[in-house]
């Protein structure tokens, strides 16, 4: 699994590589070009320009893909 974190904004992306199928989805849907395909996979190429909107999240068809805006997580629990 892979996990990238943004530099400019709290944002962290997970791919399990495992349950990715490289069906080329998120890459096209991300409207900031954050992800690219390589060797077949996802992965995170521009992470500092994710706005956290989710959309590669949501129609992964493998839910192979977590998106976390760290500024929306309940910092108090820990």
């Amino acid at each position: 699994m892979s996990e990238q974190k943004a530099k400019k904004k709290d944002v962290t992306i997970t791919i399990n590589e495992a349950w990715c199928k490289g069906c080329v989805i998120c890459v096209e849907l991300c409207p900031e070009s954050v992800l690219e395909m390589r060797s077949g996979k996802a992965k995170v190429a521009h992470l500092d320009q994710c706005t956290a909107c989710g959309l590669c999240e949501l129609r992964c068809p493998d839910f192979a893909i977590v998106v976390v805006d760290n500024s929306k997580v309940d910092q108090s629990s820990e």
